[in-house]
C-alpha cells in the first residue's frame, strides 16, 4: 500500500504541470476557449467583474505561469497518493 502512495504521489506531482497547461492555465496566461477562460469568466461574473486575489482561478493561473510551489506540490503529492490508495482499496 505504501508504494501505491508513493507512485501516486510521485504522478500526480509530475502529471499537475501538464494538466494545467491542458486546462488553459499557461505561462502566456489563459488560452482562449479553455476551461481556464470559463472558469475564470464565471469567477469574475460572481465576483462583479474580476477574479479575486486568492482564489482557486488566481492560485491555478499562478501555478499555471510561474510553476507550482513547493508547498503545492506537497499538496498535489498528498492528493494523489490519497486517491491512488482509495483505488487501490477499490480493486478486488
Amino acid at each position: 500500500m505504501a508504494f501505491t502512495a508513493i507512485l501516486g504521489a510521485a504522478g500526480a506531482v509530475v502529471a499537475a504541470p501538464a494538466i494545467l497547461t491542458a486546462a488553459g492555465f499557461t505561462g502566456a496566461g489563459i488560452a482562449a476557449g479553455s476551461v481556464a477562460s470559463w472558469m475564470m469568466s464565471t469567477a469574475a461574473v460572481a465576483n462583479g467583474g474580476g477574479v479575486a486575489a486568492g482564489s482557486v482561478v488566481a492560485a491555478l493561473q499562478s501555478a499555471g505561469a510561474a510553476g507550482i510551489s513547493m508547498a503545492g506540490q506537497a499538496v498535489v503529492g498528498a492528493v494523489g497518493a490519497a486517491l491512488a490508495t482509495a483505488a487501490s482499496n477499490c480493486t478486488g
